[in-house]
This record gives C-alpha cells, sequence and structure tokens, in this order.
C-alpha cells in the first residue's frame, strides 16, 4: 500500500527519521524492517510512522536550527491503522515493513 512519511533531509543529501535512530539513513528502494528502538522522551512503539496524505500540521518543516523536513512517498506492509487528533493529521499507520519510492519535497 502506498503511504507517506515525514523524513530529515541530512546535510549530505540523505535522508533520516525525525526522532527516534536520527543517525541512521533511509535508503531509496529498499525494504526496512521496523526495530524496537527504545528511545529516551518517546513511547516505545515498533514501527514506521506514516499518513495516508502528506500531511502532519503538528511538525514543523524547517527548524530554527536549519534542519529541513520533506516527505516522501512509501510502500508498506505489514501495519497498523490508528486515529490520532485532527491537529496532527488525523488517521496514521504503524508499518513493520517500509521502502521509500519517491522524494516529494519540502513539507507544506
Amino acid at each position: 500500500m502506498k503511504a507517506y512519511k515525514l523524513v530529515r533531509l541530512k546535510r549530505d543529501g540523505s535522508i533520516g527519521s525525525l526522532f527516534i535512530d536520527r543517525k541512521s539513513d533511509m535508503p531509496y528502494g529498499e525494504w526496512l524492517e521496523a526495530e524496537e528502538l527504545p528511545t529516551k522522551g518517546f513511547k516505545v512503539n515498533k514501527g514506521w510512522h506514516c499518513t495516508f496524505k502528506p500531511v502532519a500540521p503538528h511538525l514543523k518543516e524547517e527548524l530554527s536550527n536549519g534542519e529541513k523536513r520533506i516527505w516522501v512517498e512509501v510502500e508498506i506492509e505489514d501495519y497498523a491503522v490508528y486515529k490520532k487528533p485532527e491537529s496532527q493529521g488525523g488517521w496514521w499507520i504503524l508499518a513493520n515493513k517500509m521502502k521509500v519510492i519517491k522524494i516529494m519535497g519540502l513539507a507544506r
């Protein structure tokens, strides 16, 4: 199934997760298995957080430290859907498998 994910655009042009496992790159066109990676300040959720539309109103596209975030189109497998507040974009997906298939550009 097609979905969307907001990712961090790194200075070297690679992409990575916004919050969990920030040091790792997210390769294009490769299936990625979700891992359980406990991170201080975050609830432990094994899975890739994605959306049905490229919308996440609660997350900024450019941070004061210069970090930029972009949307990517992903293909997902083995996922669950859950309801979030509309202020966070509504319905979200937690996928166990994900593959980046298209880099879309800056968040809006």
